[in-house]
């Protein structure tokens, strides 16, 4: 998605105060002077100056000007690495269990009416899906799809990669069940119970989930909240343990929205060679960039050392269940698993939404729901600006569905999560992120909702009971 020329002022504005170019209470230049300076219209300068103060970096005053924010919430700086410890049995604590019974792995408030109307694009897929069932009723009573997956929906899999530069076949693809369920083939695929598997810090707790289910040990590998994973950290683990996966979200992970650089991609597909373990990408935020299209781990894997697992539950539809593997040397296994415990997808999902993909539906609605992200992920900045009062810190990422908060240290989140779901308030506090006792005072806010009526009124009263807290 092409990023908007105000948007670009508003980076490089926060960059200059960031940088202490402009002091707290210091009154930015003016409109005009903006406008002249970046050779923009007046509006763009305004639009600019007002992204800015959504964040709470800039404030105005009335026949003016804007001036530089003394704001308490802040945006994250990169934290230093802290050290590696001993890999170790995974637990996932209860809650885990509750939020997601509650169906609110996404959603500050669950019970709110949903406030954005469904997308014609949604009401297509659903159409073409139906479509599917009727034209090919009989045949697919009486038939199940290959293991691997519908060959026109793997033929569109494979264009969409090849057009974020991964070099692939339809051979390489293995249809799933969704993310998780690709990811847990691709676990099953290349370890086995005792193995050592990296991940980032924090990590999804699904993964976590996982790797408790397997029986797996894990080493949790110190991630910047803005750029990933740490690929010194990462080798100094290979070099003391005998790791044999690295499951990896290289573009906007979950809880942080962190976004890896290439060249750490590349540093890390060549640890992956030299240290002899698999590398496992979660790409399932892959399509939900905000300013310009991403690029897998995969692009960089010229040794096969990459299983990418992705789907389009966080893109399109949680309620699909459609996800995929892509690996030429794992897929034949991956595939004979998937025959064991799955046996086979339905085949008219599939059809229905490769045809809904090949006629370029998905991509007309990936435009139109990016741009909805974008606008709910400022409506949720602003929210926590405005009504939160106290010491916060957040991650402002480019893409995905998430932000990382961290609240001051006495606060422990799962005490947090206890208390907010008195008043049907949901958050993910940041135990569910580790296997060790970590992030005590961090948690996850989604924007996948708009922060509006219900959503909001949910905000300000959290915000409530973190003040009662401290």
């Amino acid at each position: 998605m092409k990023q908007f020329k105000y948007e670009q002022v508003a980076l490089t504005i926060r960059k200059d105060i960031e940088l202490g170019r402009w002091q707290v209470n210091e009154k930015l230049p003016s409109i005009r002077q903006l406008a002249n300076q970046y050779k923009l219209a007046n509006i763009s300068i305004q639009h600019a100056l007002q992204l800015l103060e959504s964040r709470g970096l800039v404030y105005a005053k009335p026949r003016s000007g804007f001036y530089v924010a003394q704001s308490s919430n802040k945006p994250f700086r990169d934290l230093p690495a802290s050290a590696l410890e001993k890999p170790n049995p995974v637990h996932v604590p209860d809650v885990f269990f509750d939020i997601m019974e509650r169906s609110a792995a996404f959603d500050i408030s669950p019970k709110a009416k949903l406030d954005v109307p469904i997308s014609s694009h949604l009401q297509q897929l659903n159409r073409s899906i139906t479509r599917s069932m009727r034209q090919h009723q009989q045949s697919n009573a009486l038939y199940y799809a290959a293991p691997a997956g519908d060959q026109l929906l793997k033929e569109e899999i494979v264009k969409r990669y090849q057009k974020r530069g991964v070099n692939l076949q339809e051979d390489d693809v293995c249809v799933t069940s969704g993310c998780q369920n690709s990811l847990y083939l691709a676990l099953q695929q290349v370890c086995k119970p005792g193995d050592i598997v990296a991940v980032e810090s924090p990590a999804f707790y699904g993964v976590i989930q996982l790797l408790q289910h397997l029986g797996f040990h894990v080493i949790e590998i110190p991630s910047s909240y803005t750029r990933g994973m740490n690929a010194k950290a990462l080798e100094k683990a290979a070099i003391q343990w005998p790791i044999k996966a690295c499951i990896v979200t290289p573009n906007f992970a979950t809880p942080t929205g962190s976004n890896m650089s290439e060249e750490v991609m590349q540093q890390i597909i060549g640890m992956a060679k030299t240290y002899d373990f698999t590398l496992i990408e979660d790409d399932i935020y892959g399509d939900l960039g905000f300013n310009s299209p991403t690029v897998p781990l995969k692009a960089f894997d010229n040794q096969d050392n990459v299983i990418l697992c992705s789907s389009l539950s966080k893109s399109l539809s949680r309620d699909l269940r459609l996800g995929w593997t892509i690996s030429k040397p794992h897929n034949k296994g991956i595939a004979q698993s998937k025959l064991i415990s799955n046996l086979a997808n339905g085949l008219a999902i599939q059809q229905g939404t490769a045809n809904f993909i090949k006629a370029g539906h998905y991509e007309r609605y990936l435009q139109q729901h990016r741009r909805q992200l974008l606008k709910q992920r400022e409506q949720l900045l602003k929210a926590i600006n405005q009504h939160w009062s106290f010491d916060v810190r957040y991650t402002v990422p480019d893409g995905g569905l998430s932000l990382w908060l961290q609240l001051p240290e006495k606060i422990d989140t799962l005490d947090l999560y206890h208390q907010a779901i008195k008043q049907n308030i949901v958050i993910t506090p940041g135990c569910l992120f580790s296997a060790k006792p970590k992030f005590k005072s961090c948690f996850r806010l989604t924007f996948a909702h708009p922060t509006v009526n219900d959503r909001l009124l949910a905000i300000k009263q959290l915000g409530g009971i973190i003040s009662a807290c401290l």
